[in-house]
């Protein structure tokens, strides 16, 4: 088990996420960050936002950048530009 933190990065900003989330493993946390992406995007579009942030950065507890997940990947593939 092991805290994962999922911080937004928008350009050259990375907003942190200060709370994480205890899962099992790091293969856990990818299917976290997955599911939160499609979330982001969900309201983004319901609430009419033109921007979202790029990806969601997984981060360790140590705060070593682990991964990253486009926004944009988690997108149908007849979605993706």
């Amino acid at each position: 088990m092991g805290r994962f933190y999922f911080c937004l990065r928008a350009g050259d900003e990375l907003i942190r996420d200060d709370e994480g989330v205890d899962l099992p493993d790091f293969s856990a946390a990818q299917r976290e960050a997955t599911l939160a992406a499609r979330e982001l995007l969900a309201e983004a579009i319901m609430s009419g936002r033109p921007k979202v942030p790029d990806a969601l950065v997984i981060v360790d507890e140590v705060g070593r950048t682990l991964d990253a997940v486009a926004l944009a990947a988690v997108l149908p593939e007849p979605l993706k530009t």
